[in-house]
């Protein structure tokens, strides 16, 4: 990887860093927010396997529901691993790779925080 490459990457990451800190923090405003596109990018990348809604059960029972998340793992975690892209086994499937920009990442952890059960 060249260095310049590499700059880039941790600019992108410091800056989808700031966003989530400013969504964190926003209190209330979270409630007022259109979470609508974080939803949608769980639909498309992560529904086959889990639970995106505030009730129901994951697909595959070894998913963890979205609204769980927030309990299990800090929301500043996720957001590395959707960076990074996030590689884990599934009761011995793979979760298939995708990778986010750092705004669908924002929008993704905006709606994952919506229906969290904190």
């Amino acid at each position: 990887m060249t260095a310049a490459l590499h700059c880039n990457l941790l600019l992108a990451r410091r800056m989808a860093m700031s966003g989530l800190a400013a969504l964190l923090f926003a209190g209330p405003a979270i409630a007022d927010a259109d979470v609508s596109p974080g939803r949608r990018i769980a639909e498309v990348n992560c529904s086959p396997c889990h639970a995106i809604d505030r009730i129901g059960e994951s697909p595959n029972p070894k998913s963890p529901p979205f609204r769980t998340l927030a309990k299990r793992y800090p929301l500043e975690d996720l957001e590395e691993a959707l960076a990074e892209g996030i590689v884990v086994g599934h009761n011995g499937a793979e979760m298939p790779q995708f990778q986010l920009t750092p705004a669908q990442i924002d929008r993704l952890l905006a709606y994952i925080k919506s229906i969290s059960d904190q």
